[in-house]
């Protein structure tokens, strides 16, 4: 099944596109503890019961404990803040893993697979490396039809429609048993330009704004995520979570 992908782009200008914003956004970023993000009371049960964790590009913001998961991030500057807190954190991209067949029984993969041109290999490289019965804790943006210049803005090469993405995991050998509605994005249009209009003319401003202002509101005004059974209702929903098995 194809997947919409609206903006122009080739898969080098994507590349360059999220390294140079990532790079530049993690440069001027603090480390956030994974038990501040609203995704912990599920991550720490998983972690508890499954040991060999991998976590896909997290940043700063990573989501499974520090220790014991193992980080894979392109961002230099994530790996130096990542490696200072103790976690153990190597080079590379979700479409080439560097990790051996079967290896993890936890998967973070968040805001990750909607910034890729390939997104087929970055899910078969999801399924490479996970062991039968593993769990894959993924998030994506929803519905081509809500695009917005945030996406353009941020890297974003596509927005899935519902369907399609639990159709392009159940191909991959994903079942989804919990999906609940995620992410952090301001729903006000006028806040989201402002926003670009800062990173783009005035960055060292806004990632101060960001890191010492919007990041820490945003943490606090967090609500506790409501999960459903499987994929749960999705319209007008921005972006989902979606807690999987692998079958």
């Amino acid at each position: 099944m194809p997947t919409l992908a609206l903006p122009e782009r080739t898969a080098a200008e994507l590349k360059r596109i999220n390294r140079d914003f990532y790079e530049s956004l993690w440069s001027g970023s603090e480390l956030v503890d994974p038990r501040r993000f609203n995704t912990w009371p599920m991550v720490r049960d998983l972690a508890m019961a499954l040991p060999r964790r991998l976590e896909i590009a997290p940043g700063l913001r990573p989501r499974l404990p520090l220790d014991g998961t193992y980080f894979i991030d392109m961002s230099r500057a994530a790996l130096a803040g990542l490696r200072a807190a103790g976690a153990s954190a190597a080079y590379g991209t979700i479409s080439a893993l560097p990790c051996p067949d079967d290896s993890f029984d936890l998967i973070c993969a968040l805001d990750i697979v909607e910034h890729v041109a390939d997104d087929d290999r970055a899910l078969r490289e999801l399924s490479r490396v996970a062991a039968p019965e593993a769990r894959l804790l993924l998030s994506v943006p929803l519905h081509p039809e809500a695009w917005t210049a945030f996406d353009d803005f941020v890297g974003h090469y596509r927005r899935y429609p519902p369907e399609q993405i639990a159709a392009r995991l159940a191909a991959n050998g994903w079942t989804i048993e919990r999906s609940a509605v995620y992410g952090m994005q301001p729903s006000s249009r006028t806040l989201l330009s402002l926003g670009q209009w800062y990173l783009t003319n005035q960055r060292d401003r806004a990632l101060w704004w960001y890191n010492r202002v919007v990041m820490p509101l945003g943490l606090r005004l967090q609500k506790p995520l409501h999960w459903y059974a499987g994929l749960g209702p999705t319209e007008g929903v921005d972006e989902i979570i979606l807690l999987c098995r692998r079958l």
